[in-house]
């Protein structure tokens, strides 16, 4: 941003690139990781209401930590060790990196109302606008791009 005073042109410092906010999060899969996830991404997102002046749907808060829940929860049950979660966000939008060890790609299965289980790809591509899975030379990287105003 740049002010004119008298024909001058004087930087005001403010126009620099700003860039997300990102955090990360190494998991164990001992027991209540999935529970430190939820933590993590609750704090992240209350930092991006303050730093970003983020102003999410009521209902973003509770969407946002059920994505961060069904990714980190597919990690923990189908990679057989650590895993990550990334967090990186604007006023806008928030990107939810998982990387985990196992090299097998999520599966999405057909919608069926009777089957118990197995529906968490589906909830995350319900909520999320973007949803991408790649392999990654130790395992693979689920990416979900969820935005905080619908």
């Amino acid at each position: 941003m740049t002010e004119h005073l008298g024909g001058d042109v004087i930087s005001t410092g403010f126009d620099v690139p700003v860039e997300p906010l990102r955090r990360a999060a190494h998991y164990s899969g001992e027991p209540g990781s999935i529970a430190e996830a939820r933590a993590f991404a609750a704090r992240f997102l209350q930092q991006l209401k303050t730093e970003w002046c983020a102003v999410p749907d009521p209902r973003a808060d509770g969407e946002l930590l059920l994505l961060v829940s069904e990714l980190v929860t597919n990690a923990d049950q189908h990679s057989n060790g650590p895993y990550i979660l990334e967090l990186e966000g604007t006023d806008s939008a928030v990107t939810v990196c998982v990387y985990d060890s196992s090299s097998a790609l999520p599966r999405r299965y057909p919608r069926d109302p009777e089957r118990v289980g197995r529906h968490g790809l589906e909830i995350v591509d319900a909520l999320a606008t973007e949803v991408t899975v790649e392999r990654v030379p130790v395992g693979k990287r689920v990416r979900a791009r969820f935005a905080l105003e619908r």
